[in-house]
């Protein structure tokens, strides 16, 4: 898992200059396609991966993105109609038959079908219309790592070529330097806080929640300890009962205009006695963690999680576990 880590700047890098000459004609092909909305299918990191590109999607194109359950054609046997709409699917393993069922479904329902999979020769990219391998090369750790951040990646790329976003392009292609300083921050001041704690929260809003809900699930699989992701506005719904002297919470904010917002719960729940970390200069009772202003709001999001990652992969080696090898977990996972 440290390798892999060490390695995204890298895979990002090998992923932008091999997908960069087929841009033209997927952005091209989405055009013309013009669809209304965009329904997405994939589990785990993958499913977080797909929560980023919603908000990006919804932020930069203007478009719905909702997220379909794959048990709804492989269980249910049921039809959709999705017709004038743009089904994205994201696997690392492009094996999954609930992925693989549901994508088929959704064509059959008259979408377009775009996979993002690490397995260029896989059933899901096999049948897809538009098929990008995220080239993030063998990823043998368990948890998820470089695999997540190309796939999220290779969707920003997609969508910079869809809509013609200059901006978000210039940022994609600085991206693998910016991503080289992100494996060197340390956030290892977060783990007393974390480890006393036992459970925790993670906050974020817009992209930056899809990140919590990585964050989330990583420290469940490589630490055995429990925690949630919530935005940082629906935690005052109810989950800020259990949020007492002490209690861990991590507060993911990015450089845009939910940052603010973020940063006012952060400070709330750290004036209450919280043990409150956040990646914002502009708190005032949270702690502040190191973060790596990347210049686009979007790039800004995604670069969290790689420290997060070097952070998890060490906590989790401090207790005692391996994190290469999560008991109860295989790598690839097929669900029907």
């Amino acid at each position: 898992m440290r390798d892999e880590i060490e390695e995204i700047p890298k895979a990002a890098e090998r992923l932008l200059k091999g997908l960069s000459p087929a841009l033209a004609d997927i952005g091209k092909a989405l055009r013309a396609h013009n669809p209304g909305f965009v329904v997405t299918v994939a589990r785990g990191s993958s499913d977080h991966a797909a929560a980023f590109l919603k908000y990006a999607i919804e932020l930069e194109a203007g478009l719905p993105v909702a997220s379909v359950g794959p048990s709804i054609a492989s269980i249910y046997g049921a039809r959709l109609t999705v017709e004038n709409a743009l089904c994205l699917s994201i696997s690392q393993s492009g094996r999954s038959p609930d992925i693989v069922a549901m994508q088929k479904a959704a064509g059959e329902g008259g979408a377009l079908t775009l996979s993002l999979t690490n397995s260029a020769n896989s059933p899901l990219a096999e049948q897809s219309d538009l098929a990008i391998d995220i080239s993030a090369g063998a990823e043998l750790g368990v948890a998820a790592t470089k695999t997540y951040v190309n796939s999220v990646v290779a969707g920003l790329m997609v969508l910079a070529a869809w809509k013609e976003d200059e901006a978000l392009k210039k940022a994609l292609d600085r991206l693998p330097e910016q991503l080289e300083k992100a494996v060197a921050i340390d956030w290892s001041g977060l783990g007393p806080d974390v480890e006393q704690g036992g459970s925790l929260y993670i906050l974020g809003r817009g992209p930056t929640l899809a990140i919590a809900h990585e964050t989330a699930l990583k420290f469940k699989e490589t630490c055995n300890l429990h925690a949630e992701a919530y935005s940082a506005a629906e935690v005052l719904h109810g989950p800020v009962s259990l949020v007492g002297s002490g209690f861990p919470v991590l507060g993911l904010a990015a450089r845009d205009k939910a940052e603010a917002s973020i940063v006012e719960t952060a400070d709330k729940l750290a004036g209450d006695g919280a043990a409150v970390h956040i990646t914002s200069a502009k708190a005032q009772k949270a702690h502040s963690l190191s973060f790596v202003d990347t210049g686009h709001p979007l790039t800004d999001a995604l670069a969290l999680v790689v420290p997060f990652y070097g952070f998890v992969e060490e906590l989790a080696r401090k207790r005692g576990l391996d994190p290469d090898k999560p008991e109860k977990l295989k790598k690839v996972t097929e669900t029907l």
